[in-house]
């Protein structure tokens, strides 16, 4: 027998396999039409231009990444195969890694961008940061050319980048989310956005946005989440966003929207969470909620709401989870039904002008873990178990209620509540 032949022969097959692996190593994909797919030409020269844009001048693509989308990527570049062909499809651009390509002083939305066929995704992080170094706009830039393609744009953190949200947003059709948190971006919300019918996501917080929000926004049936707070938003809550009835979170917060909550808000069945703190709402909680059974935080903190706790059905918020009506000037009674809510694990009625006793059926609330009533007007004697004292610590907040009193027998005193008088016998 040869044994050199089968040496020679175990030899050449050992070098295919390792050939075989390196070509799937080198494409990244086992897939049969994207292994070893070129890129067309077209599309590669735009992509290094618009990334030429975003970090520098001396950035040279075609030298540092021959193969983009194959054995040479680029960090935050993701591509698939159209037609036998790599398309860019998602570009993300800022400092999300270590290795991430940092962004230029002078950085400019080249034309190029706007040429990438297939681009679904577009992120900027932490990118744009200094206006000093003159403002950044985005209301000029061509993104009618992506209407049929981009599915998700998010600015985030980018301090610099300033001027209105573009009124062409509203043709980007395909459009599911559209993120832009801490921006310097200004003026009033366009009517445009409420045409993006696929919307899921909508989150414009901490930016300058003034004005009142659009009513077509009501039209967004299919969103899930809109973030609309820390801006200068006025006018009352659109009553279109009855229509919202997918909505999951909705948050207001930070804004100077005024007026009655309306009715049509509880309409949001499926709604998680509902913050409208630290506005100017008022009108006192005359919405219903009987629809609003899924609701696990209301946070209404910091509105001249007013009105008492009884008109509201509590029974019907069952979930909740975190309750802050904290600095409403709310009168009258905590309701019974309150102690009720077995989930409650937040509690906050402080800072308004609430009267009567303070029930210890909120003992019995075992996931509370957080009670907050200072600055009311309640009365009469603490009457919870020594348990609960010790279990809540300083995050029972009961100082500045004049006639509440907390009766000391001589093994309580070292869980007496802060601020609060002993009781006289």
């Amino acid at each position: 027998m040869d044994l050199s032949g089968r040496s020679d022969g175990y030899f050449i097959f050992v070098v295919l396999m390792m050939v075989c692996l390196i070509g799937v190593c080198i494409n990244g994909e086992t897939d049969g039409d994207s292994v070893g797919a070129p890129m067309v030409e077209t599309e590669q020269e735009a992509l290094y231009s618009a990334i030429q844009g975003f970090v520098g001048k001396w950035f040279n693509g075609s030298d540092l990444y021959p193969d983009p989308c194959g054995w040479t990527p680029i960090q935050g570049i993701s591509c698939d195969v159209f037609d036998g062909f790599w398309y860019v499809t998602d570009l993300i651009i800022g400092q999300v890694h270590d290795n991430s390509l940092p962004c230029a002083q002078n950085l400019e939305f080249r034309p190029h961008l706007f040429k990438l066929q297939h681009l679904k995704s577009l992120s900027v992080f932490n990118c744009i940061i200094s206006p000093s170094r003159g403002p950044i706009l985005i209301q000029s830039a061509n993104w009618d050319s992506f209407s049929s393609t981009l599915e998700s744009v998010e600015f985030r953190a980018n301090p610099g980048l300033t001027g209105q949200i573009p009124t062409s947003f509203g043709n980007l059709k395909k459009l599911q989310s559209l993120v832009l948190i801490d921006n310097g971006l200004s003026g009033s919300l366009p009517v445009s956005i409420g045409e993006l019918t696929q919307l899921k996501r909508l989150v414009m917080s901490g930016n300058l946005f003034t004005g009142k929000i659009p009513e077509s926004y009501g039209d967004l049936s299919e969103l899930l989440i809109m973030d609309l707070s820390r801006n200068s938003l006025s006018g009352s809550l659109p009553l279109t966003f009855g229509g919202l009835t997918s909505l999951l979170k909705f948050d207001l917060s930070k804004n100077k929207i005024e007026g009655e909550i309306p009715s049509e808000i509880s309409n949001l069945k499926s709604l998680t969470l509902l913050d409208l703190s630290n506005n100017k709402i008022s009108g006192g909680l005359s919405f219903a909620s009987q629809e609003m059974s899924s609701l696990e935080e209301l946070i209404l903190s910091n509105n001249p709401i007013s009105g008492d706790l009884m008109n509201f059905n509590w029974q019907n918020v069952y979930r909740l989870m975190v309750l802050d009506l904290s600095n409403m000037g709310l009168t009258g009674a905590i309701p019974e039904s309150i102690p009720s809510l077995k989930n409650l694990r937040f509690l906050g009625l402080n800072n308004n002008k609430l009267s009567g006793n303070l029930s210890p059926r909120l003992a019995e609330l075992r996931n509370l873990t957080a009670l907050y009533v200072n600055g009311n007007n309640l009365a009469g004697a603490l009457k919870f178990p020594h348990e609960f004292y010790m279990k809540m610590g300083r995050r029972f907040g009961v100082r500045n209620n004049s006639n509440l009193c907390f009766p000391v027998p001589k093994s309580s005193v070292s869980v007496r509540p802060f601020g609060v008088k002993v009781c006289r016998e």
